[in-house]
C-alpha cells in the first residue's frame, strides 16, 4: 500500500487564524488516489517541487528536505492511501495509517453507484451518515441490521460539521453535491429487488460504495473525525457495465478535491477564531 503525502501552505496575512491540519484521504485503488492527488496539486497550479504542495510516494525521503521549508503552523497536511476493495481493506489500511500519524480528519472517498432520481452520474455525494446495508440477517421480510439484532451497529460514526462543510465548498464551487446517506456494502448491488430493498433499509440514501463503513469504524476506534465523499460512476440497480462512467467519475473526484484544497485556502476568520475546522 502506497502512501502518498501532500502540504498545502495556507500561509497569509491573516494566516494566524489557521492552525495546522493533518487529513487522511483513503481510497480504494490507485486510479481513485491518483484522481485525489490531481485535484488538490491542481487547487494552486502547482508543481510537486513548488513548495506549496508537495506530492512524495514514502518510499522516498524527498519530502523530509522540502517540508521543513513550510510553516507548519499554517499548512494542511494530507495524506492520500489507497487501501484496497472492500471494508476490511479499508478498515485495515486505514487503522494502519491512523496508528503511525495523528490526524483531524479521515475522508473515504472514491466513485460508487447512486441511486436513480437522486445521484445522477457525475454528480458527488456527500455521507450524512455512513451505512453498512448487508451487514446483519436475512429475513423472510428483508433483513434485520445490527442494530435491530443487538450486535451493535450498522452506522458508521460521521462529523456532522466536517461533511457539511466539504458539501458547502463543493457547492460554492458549482458542483452538483447532495447530502445524503451513503450505503456500504460488500456484494455491490446488481438486481433491481436488492436496489428496492437497500433504499427502504436507508430512506433517502443517495449512494453505494464499498469502503466507508470500514473506514469509519477505524476512524471512531482512533478518536477522529470520519467523512464520506462519492463520485458517482453508474446508477444503482440492475448490472450495466455499457453504462458505466467511470471517467467521468474520477474526473468529479478530481475537481472535487480542488475544490476542497481551494476552500481549504480560503481564510474562515470565523470558524477558526471559533476554535472550528477552516474549510
Amino acid at each position: 500500500m502506497d502512501s502518498y503525502h501532500l502540504t498545502l501552505n495556507t500561509a497569509s496575512s491573516q494566516a494566524s487564524v489557521w492552525r495546522a491540519l493533518n487529513v487522511l484521504i483513503v481510497t480504494a485503488v490507485d486510479a481513485e488516489r491518483d484522481a485525489v492527488l490531481r485535484g488538490l496539486s491542481s487547487s494552486c497550479g502547482a508543481s510537486p517541487r513548488d513548495g506549496d504542495i508537495i506530492a512524495t510516494d514514502e518510499r522516498h525521503e524527498r519530502q523530509a528536505s522540502v517540508k521543513d521549508e513550510i510553516d507548519s503552523s499554517t499548512a494542511v497536511r494530507f495524506e492520500v492511501i489507497a487501501a484496497g476493495v472492500g471494508p476490511a481493506y479499508a478498515a485495515a489500511g486505514t487503522a494502519k495509517a491512523l496508528a503511525r500519524g495523528n490526524y483531524d480528519l479521515v475522508i473515504s472517498t472514491g466513485i460508487g453507484g447512486g441511486f436513480p432520481g437522486v445521484a445522477a452520474i457525475g454528480s458527488l455525494v456527500v455521507a450524512d451518515a455512513i451505512v453498512a446495508a448487508d451487514l446483519g440477517a436475512e429475513t423472510a421480510e428483508g433483513q434485520l441490521t445490527l442494530d435491530e439484532l443487538g450486535f451493535g451497529t450498522s452506522r458508521g460514526l460521521v462529523s456532522a460539521e466536517w461533511s457539511a462543510r466539504i458539501a458547502a465548498a463543493l457547492q460554492a464551487a458549482g458542483l452538483e453535491a447532495a447530502l445524503a446517506p451513503i450505503l456500504s456494502v460488500s456484494l455491490a448491488t446488481g438486481r433491481a429487488e436488492t436496489a428496492q430493498l437497500r433504499g427502504r433499509l436507508v430512506p433517502g440514501a443517495a449512494a453505494e460504495g464499498m469502503e466507508g463503513y470500514g473506514v469509519a469504524v477505524a476512524a471512531e476506534s482512533f478518536g477522529v473525525a470520519c467523512a464520506e465523499l462519492r463520485a458517482i460512476s453508474n446508477a444503482v440497480g440492475p448490472r450495466d457495465r455499457e453504462a458505466w462512467r467511470i471517467g467521468d467519475a474520477l474526473r468529479s473526484l478530481e475537481h472535487a478535491f480542488g475544490a476542497i484544497a481551494s476552500a481549504w485556502r480560503r481564510l474562515d476568520k470565523a470558524a477558526a477564531e471559533s476554535g472550528g475546522p477552516g474549510v
